[in-house]
């Protein structure tokens, strides 16, 4: 049986710049870390290798998908991959005791799963009830344990120890917002779909990544920040509100329901004396 390989340019393109990247890799060496970065080094030669790829493969992929497919279609797809996650992030507020949180969102699935066609149409932030992000990172944040060291994993980016082994552990026990694709029993349908999420997902970012090519001196730097502090204040916040809606019964406001308010009653009457 003979196999043969077409080498287009393409192939031949992504191959050097993966190359590249991981050559760079091994001679990149950072002498002072950050604190929450000791694996600078290696991470800034996998974030170049996630860039390579994304630069000669999902990048261009995306934005073919942008400009071939009508607004409302794409829409329609990252309605329902949303519909997916808001699925995960309901399990997760239950596991965080947020009990508010739980039923919001668990409304927000049932909601535009059926009035919204699948997920399709997202009637439920039309209607007020907008999305609230949760994830198995976070719950296992919310439980205390710390996010250990900020590390970039290959393809997927941006992470640290305990959200990428929350990530990573998710997949291998089928327990993530992707569970009920990979229960599609049809293979190429299953992979069919899960192409689709990936090309969703890289298209929703292209604004973001072009608004840090036009701001960011240090890109590595930048999304190595910002995803950190966004990842602290999702935790934080959870914690502070301890499962519970917020509560403003308590808050220092004044009170002015035993005010002495001046009595006017008898103006009138004495204007018209007056008179």
């Amino acid at each position: 049986m003979k196999n043969n390989i077409c080498f287009t340019p393409r192939r031949i393109g992504l191959a050097a710049a993966v190359s590249a990247a991981v050559l760079a890799s091994g001679c990149a060496t950072v002498e002072s870390p950050s604190p929450r970065d000791p694996w600078e080094s290696y991470n800034r030669g996998m974030f170049a290798f996630n860039d390579a790829v994304d630069g000669a493969l999902l990048k261009p992929i995306a934005y073919a998908y942008r400009d071939l497919t009508p607004q409302p279609m794409r829409s329609c797809v990252s309605n329902i991959f949303g519909n997916l996650e808001d699925a995960w992030s309901a399990v997760n507020s239950f596991l965080q005791a947020r009990g508010h949180d739980f039923f919001n969102t668990l409304g927000r699935v049932l909601f535009n799963s059926t009035m919204g066609l699948g997920g399709c149409i997202d009637v439920a932030s039309m209607n007020g009830a907008y999305k609230i992000k949760n994830d198995l990172g976070t719950t296992l944040g919310v439980w205390g344990i710390g996010s250990g060291p900020y590390v970039v994993l290959p393809f997927v980016g941006s992470s640290t120890l305990r959200d990428g082994t929350a990530t990573l552990g998710g997949l291998a026990a089928d327990v993530s917002p992707l569970t009920p694709i990979f229960e599609i029993d049809n293979v190429p349908l299953r992979n069919s779909v899960l192409g689709l999420y990936a090309i969703e997902a890289r298209e929703s970012l292209l604004d973001a990544d072009a608004l840090v090519n036009r701001t960011a001196l240090d890109r590595y730097s930048f999304i190595r920040d910002a995803y950190l502090q966004q990842r602290d204040a999702m935790v934080n916040q959870r914690r502070a509100d301890g499962g519970a809606p917020p509560d403003y019964s308590d808050d220092d406001l004044p009170d002015y329901s035993d005010d002495e308010l001046p009595d006017y009653s008898d103006d009138e009457a004495a204007d018209a004396a007056a008179r």
